[in-house]
């Protein structure tokens, strides 16, 4: 018969186990109970997870930044009360919460100043008269205002109105540009200019007669507009500085054949001789030649004219002492045109200029029955000249 092992050491066991339950007697007395106990700590439950620190994480995230910075200084403090968890994602809900405000503050002052920047404008739509109007819709002979009466604008917003109504702007021509002739380089600008002034001798071809204040401004494409199918050349003769009514239009159709024909020839003068190279004497002498060359040739077509209009009635005497003026001027454009240095083209030009006077002009335009006002861009180019020789041109030797 073999002896059943020992028991192990220690409480909580009892040998052998029971087979079937066991009940114990009323008369016996109780026997201790033996078991494992529950492991420290068994039964309690782990702290929870803090609410705000979840919430400032995606407040933060979701573009409500500034709840979140609230959600996350909240989180930290219950944390801190409570024993609660989440303190890391507190932390870092808040520091996303923080960035996220801070890009946000800077989007929000990008966006209100582009709106200001769009919008400025829009303050004095309320105080301009006349019809919205797109700027490449309006034609030659359109009259029209701008906000504020900046014609100065890139590309201002126009209204038309009635040339009888006060304006800013009289439209002297709309071209529809077949090469792209846009701003931005100098040479294109001094196309867009020249194109312009041509346009307003022809819309306007008493120059004389034109207001003081009134000045040409042009609208040419800009690389983007140009792009997006812009091709309009504008051309406009500004009036903002007085309250203008009436148009300033005075066309080939609305004169005598005998004056458009004068003021073609004298305007074609005056554009040519207004438009020097660009550059010092000194520098580009060559061109300045050619240039004197270009004036001699269009005061010869104007002194043509005057030999033809010589026996008109009412031009005996004006025309013949225009033409004698023309031609001494045309002697000594015809000199600086073969002048070998920059200092006797200068004296020859200045000649030119003197041999030509303000006032035998005036009684000309007089005979012909247009202005005899003199303008002040004509008084003041006719000052007169240093002369380096010491002489004018009824000094100067042939």
């Amino acid at each position: 018969m073999s002896t059943p092992p020992s028991p192990p050491p220690g409480p909580g066991h009892s040998w052998p186990p029971p087979s079937a339950p066991f009940t114990q007697s009323p008369q016996s007395p109780p026997s201790p109970q033996w078991g494992w106990g529950p492991p420290p700590g068994y039964g309690q439950q782990p702290p929870a997870l803090n609410g705000f620190a979840l919430a400032s994480l995606l407040s933060g995230l979701l573009c409500l930044p500034p709840l979140g910075i609230a959600f996350g200084i909240a989180a930290l403090v219950q944390i801190t009360k409570r024993g609660d968890r989440g303190r890391a994602l507190a932390i870092v809900g808040l520091v996303v919460s923080v960035v996220m405000t801070g890009a946000l503050v800077f989007t929000a002052e990008r966006v209100l100043s582009a709106a200001d920047d769009a919008f400025d404008p829009l303050s004095g739509y309320s105080d301009v008269e006349g019809e919205l109007t797109d700027l490449g819709e309006l034609r030659a002979g359109d009259c029209f205002n701008v906000p504020g009466g900046d014609l100065v604008d890139e590309r201002p917003v126009t209204y038309r109105i009635d040339c009888a109504q006060v304006h800013h702007g009289e439209v002297t021509a709309a071209r529809e540009l077949q090469a792209p002739v846009v701003t931005g380089s100098r040479e294109a600008d001094r196309a867009s200019e020249d194109a312009c002034w041509k346009a307003q001798d022809e819309y306007a071809m008493d120059t004389w007669a034109l207001p003081e204040y009134a000045e040409m401004f042009y609208y040419a494409p800009s690389r983007q507009s140009w792009s997006q199918g812009d091709r309009t050349l504008l051309c406009v003769i500004g009036t903002t500085d007085e309250d203008r009514r009436g148009s300033l239009r005075k066309d080939a159709a609305m004169l005598k054949p005998e004056q458009s024909a004068f003021l073609r020839a004298a305007n074609s003068a005056e554009f040519v001789m207004s438009r020097p190279p660009d550059g010092d004497v000194e520098d580009v002498l060559p061109e300045y030649r050619a240039w004197a060359r270009e004036v001699h040739a269009v005061l010869g077509a104007e002194a043509k004219l005057l030999q033809a209009e010589a026996t008109r009635p009412g031009l005996e005497k004006a025309a013949p002492a225009q033409l004698g003026e023309i031609e001494a001027a045309r002697a000594r454009w015809e000199r600086a045109s073969q002048a070998g240095t920059p200092e006797e083209f200068d004296g020859q030009w200045d000649r030119a200029l003197a041999a030509m006077s303000p006032e035998t002009e005036r009684t000309l335009r007089g005979a012909y029955g247009l202005s005899t006002v003199i303008p002040q861009w004509l008084r003041d180019s006719q000052e007169e000249p240093d002369d380096p020789d010491g002489g004018g041109p009824s000094s100067e030797s042939a």
